[in-house]
């Protein structure tokens, strides 16, 4: 599977809104899938299904 970018637009309780930065569709995932440190604004890559912080 090819890397993906995700921007973290909305922290929700329990939930993140991400935008794909390709197709600019907004996802929602449980926050516990993410890194603990992400806010508003986060950068992630999504690759071998783990999220990383890129910025």
């Amino acid at each position: 599977m090819e890397p993906k970018t995700y921007v973290v637009t909305k922290i929700d309780g329990d939930y993140a809104h991400l935008l794909d930065k390709d197709t600019k569709e907004d996802m929602l995932i449980a926050r516990a899938l993410i890194p603990e440190e992400c806010d508003e604004g986060t950068v992630l890559c999504w690759e071998n299904f783990e999220y990383s912080v890129i910025g």
